[in-house]
């Protein structure tokens, strides 16, 4: 993540720290994705879609309402902000 806004010489930034991961993208918003390591979820904050819970599921980060996958939301809400096509694994 931090590589694609560098390389893509976007406002804005990546930080790690304790389990927090925080994506900065200027004017178009904040997305923090929180581990809950003892709840085995993680927690995300999106500018798009708001706060939403995921659960491992199969070997993905899956909401269970609507059984989105975590992985798919971002790369298609960072190209919705950014006009980018980024690919997360």
């Amino acid at each position: 993540v931090k590589a694609f806004v560098e390389d893509n010489d976007l406002d804005g930034d990546v930080e790690y720290s304790q389990g927090v991961l925080t994506l900065r993208l200027g004017t178009k918003g904040t997305y923090v994705i929180n581990k809950q390591a003892p709840n085995h979820q993680i927690w995300s904050s999106s500018p798009v879609s708001g706060p939403v819970r995921y659960d491992y599921i199969d070997g993905r980060w899956v909401y269970r309402r609507d059984g989105h996958d975590l992985l798919e939301r971002l790369e298609t809400e960072v190209k919705e902000l950014t006009g980018l096509t980024i690919h997360l694994s």
